[in-house]
């Protein structure tokens, strides 16, 4: 990313403080009596939303909806296919948000009547809003890819939701003899997260080069460049030489389709028969947001970026993944600094406070080995229906020590572990 001047990783933490302060609670304060906020979907965008929207005084009454009793995290979820992570470390509940006075549902969301301003529960009870925030991050598009649907992922994984799938890929790469090959079929994009692949890529070979060194990874793309690309690759040669190939579109790496019946990977110029195939098939947003009228025929909703103000349905804001945000990206840090952005704006609203929504911030990280990383930061802000970059993003130089390889790794776990505890407390 060209900026017109750089900032440290340490001046951008500075951003992504200042705006956290810009856009906390307090403000709720002022809110209406009994004015009404659900938020459907309890991932990084919905659990801080609620939580900055948390009822003070009993002003504000919040509920968030999530299916799930349990939110397990996509960000690091690669270690853990890796075999560095436990899946426990990933997974996280709603007792501290319930505590902070959110009405928390642990039900699935299943209709929005935007007419009535009502969310039909899954056991058939309703729920009123004044405003309805969804924060249902992606659904997979499994009528993408010829052969690939829900019941073959059993088979070949995606992965791109975490919980059984990264186990059940992590279970398939182990049992794989030496000398095997571990494809991964990349979308294009917009996708979540779309450093995660490459990611992903870097520790699986950093877990064959340990334990399976005659084995490599392939990467079939849908796309000729990749975020932080420069970086990957220069990475790949240093610790995994030989061990990574990477098919792009303009060579035939798009996959089309598979043969489950003979695992057989398609793409438009050859077949392949890996020994473990994870397939990531292109996204769309989460169910609920279509069904409430909100994505349009690129199956994802657009916005107003100053509002997060849904442009097809009234009285509905889309936070996170499943929004069309232009420039700022499907990742876990900026689905949260639009939670917390997009309760400002809902306070704003329902107390005729006027306050300018600050700049979105955001912190990506990719790992390729336990101490060797580099991060991507960015700072956004509305520009028409859009969020453009500004000034204060960077990326790490192409070129560091080792050291500071291993001191971008540090401050992942780090980064982790304060997002979480900003999310779910």
């Amino acid at each position: 990313m060209m900026m017109s001047r750089q900032r440290t990783r340490r001046e951008v933490g500075g951003l992504i403080a200042a705006s956290a302060v810009m856009i906390a609670a307090p403000a709720v304060l002022r809110a209406q009596p009994a004015a009404r906020v659900v938020v459907i979907g309890g991932g990084f965008g919905g659990a801080s939303c609620a939580r900055a929207l948390r009822p003070a005084e009993g002003k504000l009454d919040v509920t968030l909806v999530e299916a799930n009793t349990t939110f397990t995290s996509c960000p690091l979820s690669n270690e853990v296919i890796a075999g560095l992570r436990d899946i426990g470390a990933q997974q996280f509940g709603y007792d501290r948000i319930a505590a902070e006075g959110v009405r928390v549902v642990l039900q699935a969301a299943t209709a929005i009547d935007a007419s009535s301003h009502k969310v039909t529960l899954a056991d058939g009870t309703a729920l009123s809003y004044d405003r309805l925030v969804l924060a249902p991050g992606i659904d997979l598009d499994f009528t993408a890819l010829q052969g690939y649907d829900e019941a073959a992922s059993a088979i070949m994984p995606h992965a791109y939701k975490a919980g059984e799938q990264t186990l059940l890929l992590r279970r398939q790469i182990e049992a794989m003899p030496d000398g095997g090959t571990v494809a991964i079929a990349v979308p294009a994009n917009p996708s979540r997260c779309p450093p995660a692949p490459y990611e992903r890529a870097s520790l699986i070979a950093h877990y064959l080069k340990a334990h399976k060194p005659k084995s490599k990874v392939l990467i079939l793309d849908a796309k000729d460049n990749f975020s932080q690309q420069r970086l990957f690759e220069r990475a790949w040669t240093q610790l995994y030489d030989g061990m990574i190939e990477h098919i792009p579109l303009s060579q035939g790496g798009r996959v089309t389709g598979i043969d489950i019946a003979t695992r057989t990977v398609v793409t438009e110029f050859g077949n392949y028969t890996p020994d473990v195939a994870n397939i990531i098939p292109p996204q769309k947003a989460g169910r609920i947001a279509v069904l409430a009228g909100a994505a349009d025929r690129t199956g994802w909703c657009p916005i107003e970026a100053a509002t997060f103000a849904s442009k097809l349905v009234p009285d509905v804001h889309v936070i996170g993944d499943a929004c069309l945000g232009g420039g700022i990206p499907k990742s876990a840090g900026a689905a949260q600094a639009q939670g917390k952005a997009c309760a400002a704006v809902i306070a704003r609203d329902l107390t005729g406070r006027q306050s300018e929504t600050p700049p979105l911030t955001g912190v990506c990280y990719s790992i390729v080995a336990p101490d060797y990383a580099f991060s991507l930061a960015g700072v956004y802000q509305p520009k028409g229906d859009i969020f453009a970059e500004i000034e204060g993003g960077r990326i790490s130089p192409a070129e560091a020590p080792r050291d500071a390889r291993a001191s971008e790794a540090q401050a992942a776990t780090a980064w982790f572990k304060a997002l979480t505890h900003d999310a779910f407390g």
